[in-house]
């Protein structure tokens, strides 16, 4: 199938590891000229030599979501790069209770997975109106779907982005423009190995007791790959998802047992 991507530009949130980096590389299998972001230099450049082992049409930017005069900087170059695409994707909040959690990483976590994330989408929104064609996608949790134990500022924060994402996606429809939300299940990241680590050391016992536990809650019986998440996501990036905006995408093996 073709996704009526080759012509398209994207610039990938996060495009550095895990679930950012599969999508900018399935994105770069489409022939998409893709921009990745992320914090570490390091692994920035390490991220973008493997894209460009895919499709030479790549770049790198660096930008800290918990960094003010970062997100200044991104704002401006995506006025200038007038991206086709925006995948909004930021690292995960600390562990936390309702109750015992740090008001202080409420604050700071705030700053990087909403407000920040809201400036880079408004600053790609205008050009995509004026073309009359444009994907946001926002990579959620599945704990906005059924919050997850002991995460709180991520279900609470990546709950406010959702609401953010479905009132813009109204808004802009008739221009061409959607706006949707993936939300994955246990996805095979690093991410998903430090909860489980995190999860080890709560219970005191191991990181593979806690992965087998969970495997007992999934009905497919394993951990997702990247590649899998990142196929749905690039699919809803595509010319063919015209018609899907607004909607919760789910891509968790059957994990969440809710309608």
């Amino acid at each position: 199938m073709d996704l009526g991507l080759s012509d398209k530009s994207a610039f990938v949130l996060g495009g550095s590891s895990g679930l950012g980096l599969a999508i900018a590389k399935c994105l770069a299998e489409e022939k998409v000229k893709v921009t990745i972001g992320g914090r570490k230099t390091a692994r920035l450049d390490q991220a973008l030599a493997d894209i460009c082992q895919i499709n030479d049409r790549a770049n790198a930017l660096a930008v800290d979501l918990q960094d003010e005069a970062a997100v200044d900087a991104a704002e401006r170059e995506l006025h200038k790069f007038r991206p086709d695409i925006l995948v909004c994707n930021s690292g995960g909040p600390p562990a936390g209770s309702a109750i015992a959690s740090d008001i202080g990483a409420w604050r700071q976590n705030f700053d990087a997975m909403v407000i920040n994330q809201i400036r880079c989408i408004r600053a790609v929104v205008p050009a995509m109106i004026e073309r009359k064609w444009g994907r946001i996608l926002i990579i959620g949790s599945s704990g906005v779907v059924a919050p997850i134990p002991n995460l709180v500022i991520s279900n609470s924060l990546r709950g406010a982005l959702v609401g953010f994402a479905k009132t813009l996606a109204a808004e802009v429809a008739g221009s061409g423009v959607t706006v949707n939300t993936i939300v994955p299940g246990r996805i095979a990241t690093p991410r998903v190995a430090q909860l489980d680590q995190a999860a080890a050391e709560r219970e005191k016992t191991d990181a593979a007791s806690i992965k087998q536990k969970s495997l007992q809650t999934i009905p497919a019986g394993r951990y997702g790959e990247p590649a899998e998440f990142a196929s749905v996501a690039v699919f809803l990036l595509s010319a063919r998802a015209s018609y899907v905006t607004g909607q919760i995408t789910r891509v968790d093996g059957g994990l969440i047992r809710s309608l």
